[in-house]
């Protein structure tokens, strides 16, 4: 750890854990509900738990790539992180709205609009926090020494994140613009702005785990980022298909939605080109299997299977059934879960001192969840397919098909059964880890810095 304040990372790294840890939970749920055995719906109804599943995958994600700025940024522009007590306010703050908004959702307070359910006094406050956290790493991005790509690219699309969020807080009267102007914050995060996030960590992991010169790897950031920003953005269109939208979309949608797997495709190329290139042989193995793992399956569940529902030809039938959730699920994984797992096992070595990415565990927490996932997208796509041609093909009744298909969850719960242990087994090691300390000795300093403060919210949010 060659900066003291990277240290504020561990707290939102730590956030990202528990909060996934939690979502799982509610996956869970989900997943005996669809069996059938929907006991704690009087407490816990199925819309809540989609609600609280979906928004602590937002949440999580979010935290992650806090995480990640706050600890890539002092290295990419050689300074420490300006006002490290700010940060850990904001870091505060952040998790106080995000338990506020669950525990909200149980007790019927949000929105009721699908993804951005979080109700308008809390969407203010995020905003703050959000703009607090831009805030800081713009400054410290100003007042560093060598403003380089990756720190741009890192910075631009959290900056653009923020942007993005405001659209989806404009009230409209007409379901037909709410709904055009809510895929704005939905997709454009996850399939645009949120992919120069993407390209800016991998950008930063691959320069320090193969020793490719920063140069070559910044180059093919910018064609393969831009690539995948414009395909994105117009792939947009696959959302307004049957929203009411002028039927240009069906074309523009179609079109762009087929380039998106390109872009993905070439992000698994540059990865691997790039792993395979690099003269460096790093320690952390486990780092780079997750980073090369992400542009892997980056590319399978964002690009590949993606593209494979969102032809307006394929989509008629597959719209609103578990086809998507077979895309989403990988896609999401693949493309920004396992890059923030990918920088946390980079990070955590670096932080603690210790090597505990050298032992067998964190290779098994890597193939379990991988296999995992795989198993969990093929029982989605499996019960997809049979839910497309019983209710989409044949006509029969939506609940009738619902019964229909609870035998496909069984396989759905095992299948994340073995997830759930690979994360469970990554967790550990994470503990395991313990707090950030300054060259892989205890931090012992007393006069009062911004560094002990970081530590001692950190064990505090350990111990509770």
């Amino acid at each position: 750890m060659k900066y003291k304040t990277q240290q504020i990372a561990w707290l939102f790294f730590a956030t990202s854990m528990l909060l996934f840890a939690l979502q799982l939970v509610y996956g869970f749920i989900m997943a005996f509900a669809h069996m059938g055995y929907d006991t704690l719906h009087p407490w816990i109804p199925f819309n809540a738990a989609r609600a609280v599943h979906t928004n602590l995958l937002v949440m999580w994600l979010l935290s992650g790539f806090m995480g990640a700025a706050y600890y890539i940024i002092p290295e990419e522009v050689e300074r420490e992180i300006v006002a490290p007590k700010l940060a850990v306010v904001q870091w505060a703050a952040f998790v106080i709205v995000g338990v506020i908004a669950i525990i909200g959702f149980h007790f019927g307070w949000w929105e009721g609009r699908k993804f951005l359910e979080i109700p308008r006094p809390l969407d203010w406050l995020v905003v703050v926090d959000v703009l607090t956290f831009v805030g800081i790493i713009g400054v410290t991005i100003w007042k560093g020494n060598r403003p380089t790509t990756t720190a741009i690219a890192l910075y631009l699309g959290l900056v653009l994140a923020a942007v993005l969020y405001l659209p989806g807080m404009i009230h409209f009267k007409s379901q037909v613009l709410d709904s055009f102007y809510r895929w704005w914050v939905v997709h454009l995060w996850v399939e645009g702005v949120w992919e120069l996030v993407m390209g800016g960590i991998l950008s930063f992991l691959l320069i320090k785990l193969t020793g490719v010169d920063r140069e070559i790897l910044e180059k093919w950031l910018y064609v393969i980022v831009g690539f995948t920003f414009l395909s994105g953005i117009l792939g947009t269109g696959h959302h307004y298909y049957y929203i009411g939208a002028p039927r240009i979309w069906l074309i523009v949608g179609g079109v762009f939605s087929a380039l998106e797997p390109l872009a993905f495709l070439g992000m698994a190329m540059y990865g691997i080109a790039m792993a395979r290139k690099g003269g460096r042989q790093h320690p952390n193995k486990n780092a780079l299997l997750w980073t090369l793992g992400c542009c892997i399956m980056s590319f399978t569940g964002a690009g590949f299977l993606g593209f494979a529902h969102t032809l307006p030809q394929v989509n008629m039938y597959t719209h609103g059934t578990l086809v998507t959730a077979m895309h989403g699920h990988m896609a999401f994984w693949g493309a920004y879960g396992m890059l923030v797992f990918a920088l946390i096992a980079y990070a955590m070595p670096e932080l603690t001192g210790r090597a505990r990415h050298k032992g067998k565990m964190a290779e098994w927490a890597f193939w379990m969840t991988t296999i995992g996932m795989v198993a969990m997208t093929g029982a989605f796509a499996v019960a997809g397919v049979a839910q497309v041609y019983m209710e989409r093909m044949t006509g029969l009744d939506f609940l009738d098909v619902q019964d229909a298909l609870q035998v496909h969850f069984f396989g759905l719960v095992l299948a994340a059964t073995l997830f759930t242990t690979g994360f469970a087994l990554y967790v550990v090691d994470f503990v395991k880890y313990g707090l950030p300390r300054s060259g892989g000795a205890p931090r012992t300093t007393t006069n009062g810095s911004a560094d002990d403060v970081v530590v001692a919210v950190g064990a505090r949010a350990a111990e509770g």
